[in-house]
């Protein structure tokens, strides 16, 4: 079951990748499902299965059910006191991305400087971790016109 989790869930990013976000919900499904049963339905484990069901839905146009897949992201990782640094700042990556697919800028940059200080302060500030925080930072502040702080920013990356 560990094997079909990696592999759908490994397709359901392929599909994201090519656009293909209607094709990639039925595999990040199964990836949630298997994942449940394989771990529990609180563990972190399924906090990266959320975040394709999240990705792809936002990306088919679903965007109410997206911020329910993030909800119960949000909610596992809450729960969790001593959840892995890794899966927190994939949880602030998704919620981040979306706030920005959304138009929510300022929230969005809110959760990506979560991601950039978790990462940072696990990793250290010049990690490839911090790294991908720091680039859709950038491409916030270029959306809003603030090219000094996004030049900044693309430099740290």
């Amino acid at each position: 079951q560990k094997h079909i989790i990696e592999l759908t869930s490994r397709l359901a990013q392929q599909f994201i990748r090519d656009g293909k976000h209607e094709q990639a919900l039925p595999a990040a499904l199964h990836a949630l499902r298997f994942s449940t049963e394989v771990y529990s339905s609180n563990s972190e484990q399924l906090v990266p299965p959320y975040l394709l069901l999240a990705e792809a839905s936002a990306g088919a146009g679903h965007p109410l059910q997206a911020s329910k897949y993030l909800s119960q992201a949000e909610w596992i990782v809450l729960r969790i006191p001593d959840c892995s640094i890794v899966v927190r700042c994939k949880l602030q990556r998704g919620l981040g991305l979306f706030c920005a697919a959304e138009g929510n800028l300022e929230q969005a940059l809110y959760h990506l400087a979560n991601e950039v200080y978790l990462a940072s302060a696990t990793f250290g500030l010049k990690s490839v971790e911090a790294a991908g925080g720091y680039f859709h930072m950038a491409n916030i502040f270029l959306r809003q016109n603030k090219m000094d702080v996004a030049n900044s920013l693309f430099t740290e990356v």
